[in-house]
């Protein structure tokens, strides 16, 4: 299909999906710890945003780019120069369970709209709503065979792998995927992956510290803490730390409980005892059946509860002796998705500079996960958190595949023609005379370049 019928129907199934938003919230399982709101606010709301993105954009971000002569080396006059993004094929869309919707379902536009065929293997939990969105991509004009969902097993997985997939967007742990790179590593496959973080919030003196102490509530609530941009470290000076502490604590107590796991609740309540072990205070009751938030207070950078990515309401308070200390703390992390500081206004330009020294995919100031929905902006991590990125003009573009096609349309072809040593002297005159310092070298090398034509006719 053509860019502007693939965007027809994305603008289609955008309408449909607008229309029956209730049903993809009851499409969603009941088991995470969210209410209906959050679920249309996380899920459907950036999910149709991006969808409206590309049906504005793709076809600008995906039309041939022809170079004019600007830049053009003076050898190659004759020849024009396109560079166009092409379909890869077949698309392997691994999907996570705990944003169903949102985060697989992006990629599964981008991926039609950049025209290929997908398969959307949804994580556990997730198969409802993924047939849900694809029987409304079908009622919106898209052929039946350009997406293909699967069940939620790992056997599912693994079929979708055997099938040769022309490249795998994954979402999921840094672990998992693991495994994943082993199998596509043999068939050279490419892949994009979104994986795990353990992200930090910076406390710069002079911030806002009510405004810090309800991100940090907002983060440990949204989806019980169960997201992979949820703080689990924050750094801050000894006194602004101390002046924290009690809004914190406060903010917290508002937080409700969420259930965790049999695997998650030994694996925290492991981290807790070796914090507390230590010489951390983990302030909070460990109590997994409805676990409220934890702070693990007077944290080191090195213990195990700050650095991981554990789906659990926690957090490490780390001080740092001054904002110069925090990039060697903050480095102890193999994670990288995002990072937050947090300043007095009119310090954004201190923040960019210690944001700058922060490894870390996306880089908010003053606020916390939510601005990364933003359609136009690309979302991806660095370090354990993955490498490539989805979502935005370079996310649509990770759909695709470089062709680049070259036209001769006049100038001299004497690239066909045998050369000789005594060439060397035409072509070392033509190096210093393009690329050479100072006039009195090109001038000499035009010479050279000319007597070398001459030796040659």
């Amino acid at each position: 299909m053509p860019v502007k019928a693939r965007l027809r129907v994305l603008r289609a199934a955008r309408h449909l999906m607008a229309a029956r938003a209730e049903e993809f919230s009851a499409a969603i399982s009941p088991q995470l710890a969210r209410t209906k709101a959050d679920t249309l606010a996380t899920e459907l709301l950036p999910l149709l945003a991006g969808c409206e993105f590309l049906e504005r954009e793709a076809g600008r971000i995906l039309a041939p780019q022809r170079l004019g002569m600007s830049g053009r080396p003076l050898w190659m006059t004759g020849v024009a120069a396109e560079i166009h993004r092409v379909p890869l094929g077949h698309v392997l869309v691994i999907g996570p369970s705990n944003f169903p919707l949102f985060i697989p379902g992006s990629h599964v536009l981008q991926a039609l709209a950049a025209g290929n065929r997908v398969t959307w293997k949804p994580g556990l939990g997730g198969g409802p709503v993924a047939q849900l969105m694809a029987r409304m991509l079908v009622e919106a004009g898209l052929p039946a065979s350009a997406l293909t969902v699967t069940d939620e097993s790992v056997e599912a997985a693994r079929e979708a792998l055997a099938a040769r997939p022309d490249k795998v967007i994954f979402t999921g742990s840094t672990k998992t995927s693991e495994s994943l790179l082993a199998e596509l590593a043999a068939t050279t496959t490419p892949a994009v992956l979104e994986l795990s973080g353990a992200d930090a919030i910076v406390v710069a003196p002079g911030a806002d510290l009510e405004q810090v102490a309800k991100a940090v509530g907002f983060g440990l609530r949204l989806n019980g803490g169960a997201v992979c941009m949820s703080p689990r470290r924050l750094f801050a000076t000894p006194s602004t730390m101390s002046a924290l502490r009690p809004l914190l604590s406060a903010e917290l107590a508002k937080v409700q409980g969420v259930a965790l796991d049999a695997g998650t609740s030994t694996r925290l309540r492991t981290m807790l005892d070796e914090a507390a072990g230590g010489g951390a205070e983990v302030k909070g009751t460990f109590a997994p059946e409805a676990q409220k938030p934890l702070l693990v207070d007077h944290a080191t950078a090195n213990m195990a509860v700050a650095g991981s990515d554990i789906f659990a309401p926690v957090l490490s308070l780390i001080e740092a002796e001054t904002m110069l200390h925090v990039p060697a703390l903050y480095a102890q992390c193999s994670y990288g998705l995002t990072v937050a500081i947090f300043c007095a206004r009119g310090n954004e330009k201190k923040a960019r500079m210690l944001g700058s020294m922060l490894e870390a995919g996306t880089l908010l100031i003053n606020d916390i996960i939510a601005p990364t929905a933003d359609p136009r902006v690309p979302f991806g991590g660095r370090g354990a958190s993955g490498y490539g990125v989805t979502r935005g003009a370079e996310g649509l573009l990770e759909m695709t595949a470089v062709k680049t096609v070259l036209i001769r349309r006049g100038g001299v072809m004497l690239h066909l023609d045998p050369t000789t040593d005594k060439d060397a002297t035409m072509f070392a005159g033509m190096i210093r005379l393009m690329h050479g310092k100072g006039l009195a070298m090109r001038w000499a090398a035009l010479k050279q370049m000319v007597k070398g034509l001459r030796s040659k006719g």
